[in-house]
């Protein structure tokens, strides 16, 4: 199965496209990015320089993502979602006679999306932090730091709340201490079992 390209999409030299991806209307990707099998990119999202995208991925309309970001399997990224890559960004230098370059140089900082997160509609996301496996950052979000494995995130800036299992659903939410202790817990809908210690969750072996 081959990839689709809208007529509208703009690739530069070197885009990889892996089987069964579709690039919809006005999306823009840079030079030598990287997109896996069976993904979706939508309309009007652009992806810079150089970026690797896993399989699987979901990315919903007017998407920005910077170079130095990296997407891992089974991602979602809701429409209007920014990701950015350097903390103290000057457009010219100092005496403001020269623009200063857009590729990828020192101040550019990385920022990882592991496999199977979810990152809601509207949300800005920082540099130099990872979104841990499965986690999910609620809409609106603004993220200034890593996001733990299943852990939910929200808030400007976003701040841990809960945990939710791999299907999406919640686990528990962090209101206690005793809460970020809770335990053995399983999905209410899928029944798949973990263990919260310190608010760090583990998966365990599901009961056969």
């Amino acid at each position: 199965m081959t990839a689709y390209i809208h007529p509208t999409a703009i690739l530069e030299d070197g885009v990889e496209l892996g089987s069964g991806t579709s690039v919809w209307d006005n999306v823009h990707i840079r030079r030598g990015a990287r997109v896996g099998e069976q993904c979706i990119i939508g309309e009007k999202t652009y992806v810079a320089y150089e970026v690797h995208i896993g399989n699987r991925v979901k990315i919903n309309a007017m998407v920005y993502i910077c170079a130095a970001v990296t997407i891992e399997d089974g991602v979602m990224i809701s429409a209007g979602t920014i990701f950015t890559n350097d903390r103290f960004p000057r457009a010219a230098t100092a005496d403001l006679k020269q623009l200063r370059p857009s590729d990828p140089d020192e101040h550019t900082l990385p920022t990882l999306v592991r496999e199977g997160a979810t990152i809601g509609a509207g949300c800005t996301i920082g540099n130099d932090l990872v979104i841990g496996r499965f986690a999910m950052v609620g809409m609106g979000s603004l993220v200034t730091k890593s996001v733990p494995d299943f852990h939910l995130a929200i808030g400007h800036p976003a701040a841990s709340v809960g945990c939710v299992c791999r299907c999406g659903q919640p686990l528990v939410r962090f209101s206690t201490e005793e809460s970020r202790n809770a335990g053995r817990v399983a999905c209410p809908v899928c029944l798949l079992p973990y263990e919260v210690r310190d608010g760090v969750v583990s998966e365990l072996a599901p009961p056969r």
